[in-house]
């Protein structure tokens, strides 16, 4: 890829990874995810999140991305994952480069409404993600965090 491409200031096409939040926010049997409102990946459903920004905590990170996205507040549980995401482009580049770190939660506060880059909002339960045009490795991640909470709850 010419170095001119290549922009510290971008998500697309990145000069390093950037690191981004997850939240897999579960309540009553039930897991909110959004419908990405832009790329990468828009129209599919997925956990709400994003990027962290120069100077701020994980933790803060995530609080104010689901703020932002879901008009929720949210009690952090644990950190049940971290993976990379890493999707090429046409001419095989590396278009975007994410480090995500994905933690359950449970709301405890706000109104649910999609906000921000997230064009929609809605609770599933998690035989209904089979159905839904859902973002590579979700489904997977949420039968382990249910998996986690039914194993933590019960002692």
């Amino acid at each position: 890829m010419p170095e001119a491409r290549r922009n510290n200031d971008s998500r697309r096409f990145p000069a390093r990874p950037i690191p981004g939040v997850g939240a897999l926010i579960i309540d009553d049997e039930r897991i909110l995810l959004i419908e990405r409102g832009r790329e990468p990946l828009k129209g599919y459903w997925s956990l709400p999140g994003g990027a962290v920004e120069t100077g701020e905590r994980l933790e803060d990170a995530l609080r104010r991305e689901i703020r932002e996205e879901t008009g929720l507040e949210v009690e952090i549980i644990h950190l049940i994952e971290v993976f990379e995401r890493i999707m090429h482009g046409e001419d095989g580049e590396t278009e975007y480069h994410y480090i995500l770190m994905d933690y359950i939660c449970r709301p405890v506060g706000g109104v649910l409404q999609a906000a921000d880059d997230a064009s929609g909002a809605a609770w599933f339960r998690e035989n209904e993600l089979a159905g839904l045009k859902i973002t590579e490795g979700t489904p997977r991640v949420v039968a382990k965090a249910f998996d986690w909470l039914r194993k933590n709850q019960a002692r």
